[in-house]
């Protein structure tokens, strides 16, 4: 066995469905001599229960089996939040275009005909791991750095996956919706999906969708629709809290610096922001000398333009 081939393939789970065992017993051969961890499933309902519980990497699901066939075993697969980013593989002798088609359409990535040839099983991984491997790079880069983004696929606005900023800011917006389905778009993101996926503009040129609370606004910005199999959504929250935590984080200011220079960025007096904040128009000015001292700026108008031309100001 290449030994450089097995160090790339020892990590990649790949899970095998098949209720033929001479068919499991061929692939798990050829894989595990590969470098792959293989797992077996020899029917659907144990299928679902593999990938639930190990997360493969790679499905490799026999389209025809007694029972649940392998058709509606993807489509559980695509309709579960926890797995419906693993690629799948049919492996069929059905070569007939509906059948191809119906494979298509309960979700499966690729498919091989019977009888199987080991060197394309494996030509077939590599490709769609290499594809997987770097949705996952881009994936651990927005979480790393605190992105809110989003997964879909524009054809039923069913998320992939998210950020866990994402996801909080999702749940907290969309609270109602998100107690019982949080798996589908609501209604305002969903209609807002199939006006993209219909229209002739290009995606720089998109439109955002703002979804307004008394708590702030939540905006939605597309930024990868070239994929016709998952978009790329990123989310960005623009409130009160959010923009003062913005502003201290880009001026190294203290809290009560950043609220004293956003509500002068929103135009209020000193005595204005004294209220807000329960302390006097003198503390306040106090505040702010020292804002312009570490944004190097003389005066209220110079600061708040700066600000405002690093952040949003919601008016």
């Amino acid at each position: 066995m290449n030994n450089s081939k097995a160090n790339k393939s020892q990590d990649i789970v790949v899970l095998i469905v098949d209720d033929v065992p001479d068919n499991l017993a061929v692939l798990h051969d050829a894989l595990d001599e590969s470098g792959f961890m293989v797992l077996v499933a020899n029917n659907g309902e144990a299928a679902l229960a593999v990938a639930v519980n190990t997360q493969p990497d790679v499905i490799l699901l026999d389209a025809s089996m007694p029972g649940m066939d392998g058709f509606e075993v993807c489509r559980r697969l695509k309709a579960d939040i926890n797995t419906r980013h693993i690629p799948v593989i049919f492996m069929t002798g059905l070569t007939e275009s509906e059948h191809v088609v119906a494979a298509f359409q309960a979700g499966g990535t690729d498919y091989i005909t019977k009888p199987i040839r080991a060197v394309e099983v494996l030509a077939r991984i590599d490709a769609h791991m290499q594809t997987s491997r770097l949705m996952r790079q881009a994936r651990g880069a927005l979480d790393a750095f605190g992105q809110a983004a989003i997964a879909i696929t524009p054809q039923n606005g069913k998320i992939v996956w998210q950020t866990p900023l994402a996801r909080e800011w999702m749940q907290r917006y969309f609270t109602d919706h998100y107690a019982e389905n949080q798996q589908q778009m609501p209604v305002q993101l969903l209609s807002w999906i199939k006006n993209m996926a219909v229209s002739d503009t290009s995606p720089d040129k998109l439109l955002p969708l703002t979804i307004i609370q008394a708590r702030g606004r939540l905006i939605f910005v597309p930024a990868d629709t070239q994929d016709d199999e998952q978009w790329i959504i990123l989310l960005r929250e623009e409130s009160d809290a959010a923009q003062i935590e913005a502003l201290m984080s880009i001026f190294k200011l203290t809290m009560r610096e950043s609220e004293v220079l956003y509500w002068a960025t929103k135009g209020k007096t000193s005595r204005d922001i004294g209220d807000i904040l329960g302390t006097s128009p003198r503390t306040v000015n106090k505040h702010l000398e020292h804002v312009f001292v570490k944004l190097g700026v003389e005066t209220r108008t110079a600061a708040a333009a700066l600000a405002a031309g690093k952040i949003r100001i919601i008016k």
